[in-house]
């Protein structure tokens, strides 16, 4: 796997929604993370698992 590709299956993004917003999520390969850009969210993958909790996400600038 190179850093550009996720460490997760991308089929998978596809059934991710944003649990604030109910609206779909941006992948960023370089940070590693799933983007709500309707709720301002940012939500971290660890070791290849999108966390998809509000508390755990970095909000955006």
């Amino acid at each position: 796997m190179t850093e550009t590709e996720p460490g997760f299956d991308r089929h998978m993004l596809e059934a991710l929604i944003c649990p604030q917003t109910h609206t779909t999520l941006e992948y960023d390969a370089e940070r590693q993370e799933l983007v709500s850009k309707a709720a301002g969210l940012a939500f971290p993958i660890r070791n290849g698992i999108p966390v998809m909790l509000v508390d755990e996400a970095r909000k955006l600038d």
